[in-house]
């Protein structure tokens, strides 16, 4: 099943939940399951609330509600950067289900690399050093879709999109996962994808902007607000108003670690 197929959210949202097992590697209960509902059959991620660990700076509502917020801006904007995303109960209570995605090998679109050594078409957001202390740099591609995502994690406030959140599908399409730290109304905007920094919003990127503009004024405010705080969803909107009126992506604020550590 492909992401953008309508059955795929009644799938996530009826069918029933198999755990599979659980991705170690995340720092909350992540566990991959099978879903399924009469012939139809897909796998997904999900994330119980039970399983989250507490945060100091996002005392309030739930990582996984975060979660769906974040895709349901995606949805507004008509982006499909985000798997469809949802709350539903499961076998340990409730949680959020994420549709899975296969990615294609070796084409990730954020990357380290030599100095000398940038494919062609590519940005460098910073210079370090590896584990053997050769200088490396953090580099990812100049695509539009990553740059839609940045814009994205711009409005999102997202404090850790890291390289590994950053997925290219087979047929060539970025995707962004793990949003359960995103969406606070101070700034924590942490984030590989610096690469524009100065540079003009695409005049496709505004539109969409003032298009989500509009509808933060309306329905999507009111389907936010279950999920985060109204301070939250107010600084949604004022974040998606600065954009506009600068017209340009912004460079860190200084008052904050402008990557995630570790960055992938």
């Amino acid at each position: 099943m492909h992401p953008a197929d309508p059955a795929v959210r009644e799938l996530l949202r009826d069918g029933e939940l198999q755990v599979q097992g659980r991705l170690v590697e995340a720092s909350n209960a992540t566990l991959l399951c099978a879903v399924e509902s009469g012939p139809l059959r897909a796998e997904c991620v999900y994330k119980p609330v039970r399983g989250e660990r507490p945060l100091w700076d996002f005392p309030d509502g739930t990582l996984a509600g975060r979660e769906v917020a974040a895709f349901l801006l995606d949805e507004a904007a008509g982006w499909g950067l985000i798997p469809p995303t949802l709350l539903r109960e499961g076998p340990f209570g409730p949680g959020m289900a994420q549709f899975w995605v296969d990615t294609e090998e070796d084409s990730e679109p954020v990357d380290l690399v030599a100095p000398d050594e940038v494919p062609t078409g590519w940005l460098p957001v910073l210079q370090a050093q590896d584990h053997r202390g050769e200088p490396v740099l953090l580099v990812h591609a100049d695509d539009p879709q990553l740059q839609r995502l940045a814009v994205l994690d711009i409005v999102l406030n997202n404090a850790d999109r890291k390289g590994g959140h950053v997925l290219r599908t087979p047929d060539g399409q970025v995707l962004g996962v793990d949003h359960g730290v995103a969406l606070n109304a101070e700034d924590k905007l942490r984030t590989v994808l610096w690469g524009w920094i100065g540079q003009d919003l695409p005049a496709e990127v505004t539109d969409v902007l003032g298009r989500l503009r509009a509808e933060l004024e309306g329905p999507l405010a009111q389907q936010l607000a279950e999920h985060i705080t109204p301070k939250e969803v107010r600084a949604v909107a004022a974040r998606v108003e600065r954009l506009l009126s600068e017209g340009v992506f912004p460079a860190p604020s200084g008052e904050w670690p402008a990557i995630p550590w570790p960055a992938f």
